[in-house]
Formats: C-alpha cells, structure tokens, sequence
C-alpha cells in the first residue's frame, strides 16, 4: 500500500527571455533525433501523439530529461542510440532557467522520462510567437532574465509541469498574455512523455573519454554568421564525406578534405589553447589528426545557428582525442547556466595514413 501512489510532481515558472533561452538551445538538440516532420502536424491527439512519440524515442532517437532540484539535463544519442551516433549533452541550472520551480518525487526527487524533442521545441515555439505578436511584449533581451532570475513581466504567465492528458502523462506548457484588461490570450501545450525508472539515466549519461591531445577555445570571430565553422564544414560536406581535422596546441586549426585529384584546407590561426586536463601539459608542440563524418561535424556545429558566442555562450571548445572522440563543450552565458557537450565518433587513422594524406 505504501508504495500505491507514487509522489512524482514538477511545476516551474519561467520568464519570456528563459523560453527564448530554452528554445535556442533544444533547436540545434533536437536536429539530431530525426526531421521532426510529425511534430509540423500538431498535439491535439495525446493518445496517438504518446504512441508516435514513443516509437520515435524507442527506435529513431533517444531523448531524455532528467530533472532534480538543482538541475535539468538533457541527453540524447543520434543514430537510433548506437555506438556511431553522436552523444549530445546539456546540463542547465534550475534556478536560472525557471524563475521558480517545485520538483517532488519518491526517487529523491529525481524524474527522469523520455520526450519527443521535437515536440518540445515546437510547442515553446509557439509560445514564443504569441508573446512575440502581443502588444506588449518587450524585447529586453535573453541575458536580462538570466541574470536576475526574479524578474517577472507582468503581462506574461508562463508554466511548465508534468500532468496527465487523457490518460498519458505530458510535460504541459501553458501560456496567458494579458494584452488589455479586456483582452487575453491563453495557449497550452501537452507533449507526451514516457516516464522511466531514475536508475535508468545511467544509460544515458555522458560517455567517458580520454584526456585530450589537443584542446583549443574557438574565439568569437569564427562563431559569426558568414565566418563560422559550421558555415565552411556546411560547404566542405556537400563536396566530401569526411574531414580532416588538424589541432595544433599552437593555436592552429586546419580542417581539410581530400577530393578526386584535389585537396581543399581551411586554416584558422589565433585560437585559444587550453592546457588545462591535457595530455601533455604546457607542450606547445602537441598535435592531433582526426578523420570525422562531415555530416556528423556540420550537426556539432548547429548550435551556432541559434546560441551566439559572447551573448548567449561564454566559450567553445574543441578538445581533440586521437583516434578516439571529437568532443565539442560549450559553456553557456552566464556561466553558472550551464553547458552543452558533443561527443563525436571519430574514423581510425594510423600515423602513415596522416603523412600520405
């Protein structure tokens, strides 16, 4: 009897500018778990939304969110979860990215389910475009929120929380913008959700990886939108396959891909690096070769499409393993809001290979 009822609540408040936070960073997320395209259709079915949504999570991707007091996490694996997919991993602070929040549970106040990223993103879309289309919505900017987290528009009453809808549990989004006295619009949004035991988030924790060969901060120059990375590895993967990425603790990076007859090399000089938890510390001639999937490398470097270094990210960086993993961690502004990691599978070269190429 005493276990019947199971304690399991979530209710959290959050500010325009922490939706808009929450968007940009699940956008580039949710682009490894698949298109996405049933998500386009809406969520008035629940019953058939939780069915589409756990066959998706089961098979196509595994997307999972683990929530406690302190913190929410997301971790996810493209590639239906194998061994080949990338591993992607955000941690955010509760306190920063809810204005307030209630999390219970028998589990120590952990819930842990699988969810249909998609879904998600287009459900705080949505919400998104309401208050953007209000009158008196103000555009104060993402940090604003982020470094006062009590700050409230009174205008706006947005919440987040676990419930039932027709039977299945949903992670439900509700929105009420008060235009006029007279006036008022309301939005909500039921995502299905398949509730797992806590134990289970073993299985989906970040992989463990070497220390790196070579570890370089990207500065803000090549985050840009005409001169980032994933703008060159955007074109570099409509003519190759694959790419070779060439790490220098000098500060340089190449990367480079060898076509029919031909080889093209983008350089970047001036990067950033990082001695810290390296293999050799403070040996300037340490070098690293990694041969990486372009398709994998462009879908690293989605983030920058959404989440802007020096506005919304503090810091990039690349940390290269050889012939390991290509680990991309970015460090969310502020700092204490949390971070972003790619883990990407990297092809097996040997020393020859390098020098031929």
């Amino acid at each position: 009897q005493q276990h019947k009822h199971m304690i399991m609540r979530f209710r959290a408040k959050l500010a325009t500018e922490q939706v808009n936070v929450l968007h940009a960073l699940i956008t580039p997320i949710a682009r490894l778990t698949g298109s996405g395209k049933h998500s386009e259709n809406g969520m008035d079915n629940v019953a058939s939304s939780l069915l589409l949504s756990q066959i998706t999570t089961g098979t196509m991707n595994a997307s999972v969110i683990h929530l406690d007091p302190e913190h929410l996490r997301i971790s996810v694996r493209s590639g239906r979860g194998d061994a080949d997919g990338i591993a992607c991993f955000a941690e955010l602070t509760c306190s920063k990215i809810f204005m307030e929040h209630r999390i219970e549970s028998a589990a120590n106040d952990a819930i842990v389910f699988e969810i249909d990223l998609h879904m998600f993103k287009t459900a705080l879309q949505s919400i998104l475009q309401l208050l953007s289309s209000s009158s008196n919505s103000t555009k104060t900017g993402i940090q604003t929120a982020l470094h006062n987290s009590s700050m409230n528009h009174h205008n706006h009453a947005i919440t987040m929380k676990l419930a039932k809808r027709a039977g299945f549990p949903c992670l439900c989004l509700s929105v009420t913008s008060n235009q006029t006295l007279q006036h008022k619009l309301e939005q909500n949004h039921s995502v299905p959700i398949k509730v797992m035991r806590t134990a289970e988030m073993q299985y989906h924790l970040p992989p463990r990886v070497s220390q790196p060969d070579v570890q370089l901060e990207l500065p803000s120059d090549l985050t840009g939108r005409k001169g980032s990375v994933r703008t060159v590895v955007e074109r570099l993967k409509s003519i190759s396959p694959h790419v070779f990425i060439e790490g220098s603790m000098t500060g340089d990076l190449v990367l480079r891909i060898e076509g029919t007859g031909a080889s093209i090399r983008t350089f970047y000089n001036k990067l950033i690096p990082r001695f810290e938890d390296t293999k050799s510390s403070q040996n300037n001639d340490a070098t690293c070769v990694l041969k990486v999937d372009s398709k994998k490398l462009h879908a690293c470097f989605q983030w920058q499409a959404s989440l802007a270094l020096g506005r919304t990210v503090s810091s990039a960086v690349l940390c290269m393993i050889e012939n390991e993993m290509l680990v991309l961690h970015v460090l969310l502004n502020p700092g204490d809001l949390g971070f972003l990691t790619y883990y990407v599978p990297v092809h097996y070269i040997s020393g020859d290979a390098v020098l031929d190429d």
